[in-house]
């Protein structure tokens, strides 16, 4: 099971690394997470700079694409040579969109009228293209699925790992990163967040 982590220039480290973090829980059963950028290297909105784990062409044969935020999304949607590399299909592929990853969604055709989530401060942008923002952290549809806000990233992956792997899966990873205290009340608000849309 391959899963494309996108991320760009500018990225939010919580969107990107919490998704992979979580997601990871799975690899002793033979998934692949990858941090996967158009370039070598990304540097986030904090100034931490990672190197790419795969190129931006990962994304196009992996079983799942969430696409990540940061502050360059919208240079992003407007620069066709990074659109064109990226050739997703809804019919193969379980894609998600964080915050401004939603923004890379409709610009590559993939919301299809939906309404979506994203964050505060891309919500107008999101708007403008003609999209109706959703006042909740997360909604899916069919295949595609959009979270709002920086820690909403954990509704992505529980949705990912309850369509793919089953709730009892899904349950295993959030309690293993859910803070101590709080690991039953965090795996039933995660799951009842997502429930609806499995």
């Amino acid at each position: 099971m391959n899963v494309a982590i996108v991320t760009f220039e500018g990225f939010n480290e919580l969107d990107s690394f919490i998704a992979s973090g979580i997601l990871n829980r799975m690899k002793d059963v033979g998934w692949n997470v990858q941090i996967t950028c158009p370039a070598d290297t990304v540097t986030s909105m904090n100034g931490v700079t990672i190197a790419a784990q795969q190129p931006l062409e990962f994304a196009n044969t992996a079983e799942v694409v969430l696409l990540g935020s940061g502050i360059c999304t919208r240079d992003v949607v407007k620069d066709a040579q990074i659109l064109e590399r990226l050739q997703l299909d809804l019919d193969k592929q379980l894609i998600g969109a964080q915050c401004s990853g939603t923004l890379l969604l409709e610009a590559l055709g993939l919301l299809d009228g939906m309404p979506a989530c994203t964050d505060l401060t891309t919500k107008p942008w999101v708007q403008d293209a003609g999209v109706e923002v959703l006042d909740q952290p997360f909604f899916a549809e069919g295949n595609v699925a959009t979270a709002g806000g920086c820690m909403a990233s954990q509704y992505l992956a529980t949705w990912v790992l309850a369509k793919l792997a089953g709730t009892e899966a899904a349950q295993s990873a959030v309690r293993y990163v859910a803070p101590v205290g709080e690991k039953d009340v965090t795996v039933e608000h995660c799951l009842s967040v997502v429930q609806t849309f499995i």
